[in-house]
């Protein structure tokens, strides 16, 4: 592997003597400090400019962005044009699951490409519950990555989602019926809120009109080995069979399919404050619970009564949510995931009321008792 050639300390101590001459010696000086720059840069300049461009449309600040690496071609070609974009403004974490034999070893690979690009980098170290493997992971990856962030003050989380990626996320959930939310895939832009930390941290995508190929391309022209996941080839996987029948359709492209995605997801932004808007017309606390009076048009409901039941610490689905709806339309009395939902009339005034939908914890059931199915 070539090294890489540092010029940072060349930097340092020529800048005490720039600071005492003025005048064309300076400019001299300063033709050479761009041309050493030139020979330090690992990525072509046109692909970092496009990239300070992404990047530039989602943040701009001048807080450190913590990149997550997990040492395979993307995640690090999204480092190495972090670094050329943002120079001194990165820092880098690696997650270690623990799920496979070689985690450790390639968490250390990423600690020595970090430690040679002169990057800030930390290994954290997760244990997965068991269960929904891919979701138990994820999650313990977010609440890692935002207690990093906490302790090092980042501004934001970056990850290297790219076009392919998002190409296979739009169609698995096409094949599986999904709605505008569901399609809407993989947001540039988005908050994660572990339960863990209890705060929310600003999660970007930068690449998501890039192909895996170009990143690829990045990471073998500044001649940096990467991991292959063998996951990746495992056609027990959706995502894997998915990502094998786009690459034999030549004629789809993923950045077109990815930009399908971001417009889907721009729609969805605007349901969602929409969504917001009527929930103050729509819903009231009352007691321990909240009285749902309805919105107009049946994705608003939905999003509404998610609402409800994240304020009441139940976590159901979209499609739950909608069921759920249909029963209250059918019955006076129904309920979803220990929330008891009955049809009441609403005081609005002394002499006035409402009809509504009251949400509030289920009562304990007795000893022996069998629930009420909704079947």
């Amino acid at each position: 592997m070539t090294p890489i050639v540092r010029v940072s300390p060349w930097l340092s101590l020529l800048t005490p003597i720039l600071r005492l001459r003025r005048g064309g010696w300076l400019t001299n000086i300063n033709a050479i400090l761009a041309r050493l720059r030139a020979i330090d840069s690992l990525v072509d300049r046109d692909l970092v400019e496009r990239f300070r461009h992404d990047i530039g449309g989602l943040w701009a600040t001048d807080a450190k962005l913590g990149v997550a690496v997990s040492g395979g071609a993307d995640s690090l070609a999204l480092l190495l044009l972090a670094r050329e974009a943002l120079p001194g403004m990165v820092e880098a974490a690696t997650i270690d699951h623990g799920l496979r034999p070689e985690s450790a070893k390639e968490a250390q690979h990423v600690v020595e490409i970090c430690d040679r690009l002169e990057i800030p980098h930390v290994t954290l170290k997760v244990t997965v519950e068991s269960g929904n493997l891919q979701a138990n992971a994820r999650e313990a990856r977010y609440a890692a990555l935002a207690n990093w962030h906490d302790r090092r003050s980042l501004g934001a989380l970056a990850t290297a989602h790219h076009a392919d990626d998002q190409a296979e996320t739009l169609l698995m959930r096409l094949n599986r019926g999904s709605g505008l939310s569901g399609l809407a895939g993989i947001r540039a832009k988005s908050w994660i809120r572990p339960k863990e930390t209890g705060g929310e941290y600003r999660l970007l995508r930068p690449l998501l009109g890039w192909r895996k190929s170009e990143l690829i391309e990045v990471t073998r022209r500044a001649n940096i080995g990467w991991i292959s996941d063998p996951s990746n080839e495992d056609d027990n996987f959706d995502r894997v069979r998915v990502r094998k029948a786009l690459a034999e359709q030549d004629w789809l492209d993923p950045v077109a399919l990815s930009k399908s995605a971001q417009l889907l997801g721009e729609v969805w932004s605007d349901v969602e404050w929409e969504a917001s808007a009527k929930l103050n017309r729509s819903v009231v606390r009352q007691d321990d619970g909240f009285v749902f009076f309805g919105s107009a048009g049946r994705v608003f409901e939905i999003e509404n009564v998610l609402w409800i039941c994240e304020q009441m610490g139940k976590k159901v689905s979209r499609s739950e949510a909608d069921q759920l709806l249909n029963r209250m339309l059918e019955e006076k009395k129904t309920s979803l995931a220990g929330i008891q939902v009955r049809k009441i009339m609403h005081p609005t005034g002394p002499n006035s009321s409402q009809a509504g939908w009251k949400f509030e914890s289920e009562p304990p059931r007795k000893a022996g008792s069998r629930p009420k199915s909704n079947n």
